[in-house]
């Protein structure tokens, strides 16, 4: 099977890379639409997890520099903070916390007012 980039899970989302940093931070946003909004008319959760998915995954490869693996997200814990509703702008920051054999990340999600909403639940180093 081929490599895509992007892959169709990122076209699907509307994911855009907007930066990729030398600490392997990498930045992503997505504007929400019609095609995420539960039945209250905000953004199911599984969306906003999806989108941090994938950014964790692109930071977890960018911090491999060369080498070629296989990433895959065992867990993942967040707490929604606000709701998010259609039109909003979504910015996802993830990054790698502690590079070793078991990733942990740091990631936040932002609407287009700048507030906080999503926060991540790190596991203790």
């Amino acid at each position: 099977m081929a490599l895509q980039i992007p892959p169709n899970c990122d076209l699907t989302l509307g994911l855009t890379c907007v930066e990729k940093r030398a600490d392997a931070t990498t930045v992503w946003r997505m504007r929400v639409d019609e095609r995420f909004l539960n039945p209250a008319g905000i953004v199911q959760g599984g969306f906003i997890s999806a989108m941090m998915d994938s950014a964790m995954g692109a930071s977890a490869v960018l911090s491999v520099k060369d080498r070629k693996v296989y990433v895959a997200n065992t867990e993942m814990k967040s707490s929604f903070l606000r709701p998010v509703r259609n039109g909003d702008v979504l910015t996802c920051t993830a990054s790698v916390l502690k590079p070793a054999t078991s990733w942990r990340f740091f990631r936040r999600e932002y609407s287009t007012t700048g507030e906080t909403s999503c926060r991540p639940r790190v596991p203790p180093t």
